[in-house]
Parts: C-alpha cells; sequence; structure tokens
C-alpha cells in the first residue's frame, strides 16, 4: 500500500537533486555572469527570473521552443479534420438540399473549419507545454523566497559534468552573485 502512494508522490514531485544556485540582485550582473560561466565550459547551467528575459536565453545557449512547432502542425491538422467532418456529413453521411443550396459550400464551413483549427492548436500547446515542463509539480522545493519577487539565480544540478560545490560557489561569488546556496530540487 505505501509503495503506491510512494510511486504517485514520486511522479507527482519527480526526482530530487542536489543543485548549487548563485543569487543575484541585478539582471544585468545576472546576464553577465551567465555567459561568463557558460563560456567557462560549465553546463546544465539554469536561471531563475521573477520575470521574462530574453537576454538569458541568448546568454545560456537555450535553443528555440518546439511548443509553436506543435501549435502549426496540431492546428493544420484541426483544420483538415473541420474539412472532412463537414464535407463528409453535408455531402455524403447527411446530404439535405435546402432551398437549392450545394451540399459543398465552404462559406457554411469556415466557422466549424476555424474552431477545430483553434481547439487542436491550443489543447495541443497546453499539452506540449505541460509535458516540456515536466508538470505535474506539486509541491516544488524553494531555493529563495524573493526568487519570485526581487533576485535572479543561476543553478547547476548535480548531474552536471562541471558539478563542484566547491568551485561553483567560489565562482558564483567571483562572478558577483550575493549570495550562494545549495538546494534540493
Amino acid at each position: 500500500m505505501d509503495s503506491i502512494f510512494d510511486f504517485i508522490k514520486g511522479f507527482i514531485n519527480g526526482k530530487t537533486r542536489k543543485v548549487v544556485a548563485g543569487i543575484w540582485l541585478d539582471e544585468k550582473a545576472l546576464v553577465g555572469a551567465a555567459r561568463t560561466a557558460k563560456n567557462m565550459g560549465i553546463d546544465k547551467l539554469e536561471a531563475i527570473s521573477p520575470y521574462p528575459m530574453h537576454e538569458i536565453d541568448d546568454a545560456l545557449g537555450i535553443p528555440r521552443s518546439i511548443i509553436p512547432y506543435v501549435t502549426i502542425v496540431t492546428g493544420l491538422i484541426g483544420c483538415a479534420f473541420g474539412i472532412w467532418l463537414t464535407v463528409w456529413t453535408s455531402a455524403y453521411d447527411w446530404p439535405l438540399v435546402i432551398g437549392g443550396k450545394p451540399l459543398n459550400s465552404l462559406a457554411a464551413f469556415v466557422p466549424i473549419i476555424f474552431e477545430c483549427t483553434i481547439l487542436f492548436a491550443a489543447l495541443s500547446s497546453v499539452a506540449a507545454m505541460i509535458y516540456k515542463c515536466g508538470l505535474p509539480k506539486v509541491d516544488p522545493p524553494i531555493i529563495d523566497p524573493d526568487l519570485t519577487c526581487h533576485k535572479f539565480a543561476l543553478f547547476v544540478p548535480e548531474d552536471s559534468k562541471s558539478y563542484d560545490e566547491a568551485k561553483l560557489e567560489l565562482l558564483f561569488k567571483d562572478l558577483g552573485a550575493v549570495e550562494v546556496k545549495k538546494a534540493e530540487f
């Protein structure tokens, strides 16, 4: 009985890993530190910010997200499904001639095609985002509560080749971190 609850808890929370995190008060200092650390060969370097910072993507070498591609492909699939659904039901499965109108009238089908396109694209985007973010995480650990207000952080997980707590702590201090913390995710 306990093993089932442990499995569910492990699935919801994910596996834990140790990290060394440096905390900065200025976003420009964080971006500079990220560039320097990345150029020094630190791999699996990640950042936390209270708001989106597009400069950090370039500094960390983060590739473009796959979610827009998922959205366009599934939107086109939804469009094709909407066309097939309306044509099949109107012209083949249940043909009704009303007032001499043609059975295949694209103008009448546009709202359904549009809605199917939006439905498929939106649902698949949300599903892809949930998958890529590793959700659900019900009780995420907290490195520092102020990271959601006014502080910024860089951290390196223990599965990184460059993970050495003492060296990373010294590096983050040299790069201008006001605080270095060790935490578990």
